[in-house]
């Protein structure tokens, strides 16, 4: 058990950790998820990492590390368990409208140089319907949960970090590629769907186009504008 894998990952990164470095843990007692909420993790049920990278990218270019964990991430459960896994910008991968996983991203730079990120990954794997907090039993859930079965959960991490070292060592060479960008809008959850969008305060609501060609989100408000 550590406090969360995030935590422990950037300890490493301040020691100079190698980019590549992964962190492990059986449980979490204070996981994080987007805007400081807790992750629920309990014992030896799901997936709970941190992988550290050192890109030689612009600190502008960091929110697009996310979106290319998540592709790849869609995709690796996927395979690894036959479920239609999809995306929900800008981190969460749901499967049957309901989520079943995240990615953190943290970022420590000096002005426009990145020294480190690190990619928190968070999947339910084998937790249980019944003991799922009632409180999420409408949003959250777990590839058993969906499947019907359990699921090795050294091969699905194998499969989700073998295919994000894939997708990061393309995006190294070509940027934030309109291979990526269609990739992520076919796993879209929300592409078409009605959204709010919070960000820094301001609410952005309208239908979702997609993304744009660096990533950001495009939203046809009620009266026909373009919000980015």
């Amino acid at each position: 058990e550590v406090d969360s894998t995030n935590h422990q990952a950037r300890e490493l990164c301040l020691r100079g950790a190698k980019e590549g470095t992964v962190v492990l843990a059986e449980s979490q007692s204070a996981g994080k998820g987007r805007l400081g909420r807790q992750w629920q993790s309990p014992a030896g049920a799901n997936l709970y990492a941190s992988i550290i990278l050192r890109p030689s990218i612009s600190a502008a270019s960091a929110p697009q590390i996310p979106l290319l964990a998540g592709v790849a991430g869609a995709n690796a459960l996927a395979r690894a368990t036959g479920l239609d896994a999809r995306l929900k910008w800008p981190n969460d991968i749901f499967v049957h409208g309901k989520k079943v996983g995240g990615v953190l991203s943290e970022m420590e730079a000096e002005g426009n140089r990145i020294r480190f990120i690190i990619l928190g990954v968070g999947v339910n794997v084998n937790w249980p319907k019944e003991d799922i907090p009632p409180d999420l039993l409408e949003i959250a859930t777990s590839l058993r949960a969906e499947a019907g079965r359990e699921f090795p959960r050294a091969e699905v991490a194998a499969e989700f970090f073998e295919e994000l070292e894939r997708e990061y060592g393309l995006f190294l060479k070509e940027g934030f590629s309109s291979r990526l960008r269609e990739e992520w809008n076919r796993l879209s959850w929300v592409n078409q769907k009605w959204a709010t969008v919070t960000m820094m305060e301001k609410k952005f609501e309208g239908q979702v186009l997609g993304l744009d060609t660096d990533g950001a989100l495009l939203l046809m408000d009620r009266e026909g504008r373009m919000q980015r």
